[in-house]
């Protein structure tokens, strides 16, 4: 029995091995270390064999670094950190600011929360500079003029002095540098139309809707050319994580400008990018705006499992789905795959889906939950350009022939001819195929 406890490789920790084998190995290269055998393995049943690879009889982590490594490590931490906030300093010195000291006026298209965050956020960059928010509610533009508040969406949040209200089209129009566009997409054709007189042929048009016209499958891109008889209007469409509440707190974030112009995209960078704000640049203006218009679909999505409390799994899984289809049809479309990934894509979905100030999520919630379309939508006080954008996605996937399962099911609750329990039945029994 002591012959069975012997092991049988027995390492010598210096530049010989030995073994039973009486011929020796010599490894020159190797440094010198103290003597100590390691047993590697032996060959007792019964007896647990200790680990080939870790010291026996150590209460040491083996995990844990020697202060000498962990002072390297913080080091070499330290530097690259250093480094990056170098390159930080370097470019915001070389980074132009004329356009923030030309512009003197700003106009934004619409009341609502975001267009009023927006409209608050400019208004902080110079306080010469004068915003004014052409809004159609005569109790909002009141109170904006008399109390610096949004009385409907921002009753606690008060706005900058130089905020102002009208609603006249051809007085807040007039000698704007940039026009904030935040009329919701199924109104802004008519709404554009009955102001395109006022509007200069050169103004640039800043896109803060997110949607498919139903019936043209149209994009904003699209329209406001169109709308205002303008093809060559200069547009820029915002997009990104960015909920209004968190914006009018101004808590950081960052989204992304998208042009054709390259040089005009820049401008507006400068224009609203600050210390809580991140602007990044893009020149895929068809994959920005895909990516936001689908976003909120996938949202009432999100908010089905939610509401009928299909766990964390499902939830992930449908999000995963979905960034897929979104990407299939952007890509079918002209877009950027790259882009699906970044703030527009994946930044606003992750908030849109994740999230429950998500006005259409909670429309998905409460699908899940058993209520009744029309009584959801008569509740609420916002748009949730989900619901509208559902089946204009189907018609657009089916004229670029991409299959979205996901999406194509919200579009059939949304028209009452499937319930939520019917479609998860359907999702989870389509054929099991290659992922792509």
């Amino acid at each position: 029995m002591e012959a069975l406890l012997e092991p049988v490789f027995v390492f010598k920790l210096n530049p010989s091995f030995t073994s039973k084998n009486p011929y020796t190995v010599h490894f020159p290269n190797l440094p010198k270390i103290p003597s100590k055998p390691l047993v590697v393995a032996t060959c007792c049943a019964g007896t647990p064999s200790p680990s080939p690879l870790l010291p026996q009889d150590s209460d040491q982590n083996p995990l844990q670094l020697s202060p000498d490594r962990t002072r390297d490590r913080r080091k070499v931490v330290r530097i690259a950190w250093e480094k990056l906030v170098r390159w930080s300093r370097s470019w915001r010195s070389k980074a132009k600011t004329d356009v923030l000291e030309r512009t003197k006026k700003v106009v934004v298209l619409g009341g609502g929360s975001f267009g009023t965050a927006m409209a608050a956020h400019v208004a902080n960059r110079k306080a010469q500079m004068e915003v004014s928010m052409l809004v159609r509610d005569p109790a909002v533009c009141r109170s904006i003029n008399e109390n610096h508040f949004n009385c409907k969406y921002f009753p606690e949040h008060k706005l900058p002095e130089n905020v102002t209200a009208t609603s006249d089209a051809k007085t807040a129009l007039l000698g704007a540098d940039y026009c904030l566009h935040a009329v919701p997409v199924q109104f802004s054709t008519s709404f554009l139309e009955g102001i395109a007189e006022h509007v200069d042929p050169g103004l640039p048009f800043i896109s803060l809707s997110k949607g498919l016209e139903l019936n043209t499958l149209r994009m904003m891109s699209q329209i406001i050319p169109q709308a205002l008889k303008n093809p060559r209007q200069p547009f820029i469409a915002l997009s990104g994580p960015s909920f209004a509440l968190e914006l009018m707190n101004k808590l950081p974030t960052a989204m992304v400008v998208a042009s054709k112009d390259k040089k005009l995209a820049h401008a507006v960078q400068q224009l609203l990018s600050c210390s809580h704000l991140r602007i990044s640049t893009s020149r895929d203006v068809i994959g920005v705006e895909i990516a936001g218009a689908l976003k909120n679909v996938l949202a009432i999505a999100a908010g089905i499992v939610e509401g009928m409390n299909l766990g964390n799994n499902s939830m992930a899984a449908l999000v995963a789905q979905g960034c897929s289809e979104i990407r299939w049809l952007a890509t079918k479309m002209g877009g950027k795959p790259a882009t699906i990934t970044g703030l527009s894509g994946t930044g606003d979905i992750m908030l849109t889906c994740f999230v429950n100030l998500s006005r259409n999520k909670r429309v998905g919630v409460r699908l899940g939950s058993g209520e009744e379309l029309e009584d959801i939508l008569s509740s609420m006080n916002q748009v949730a350009e989900g619901v509208s954008t559902a089946g204009a996605v189907i018609a657009l996937a089916q004229k670029y022939n991409v299959k979205m399962p996901v999406l194509t099911a919200v579009a059939r609750i949304m028209d009452n001819e499937l319930t939520p329990k019917k479609a998860v039945l359907e999702l989870m029994s389509l054929p099991q195929v290659e992922e792509v």
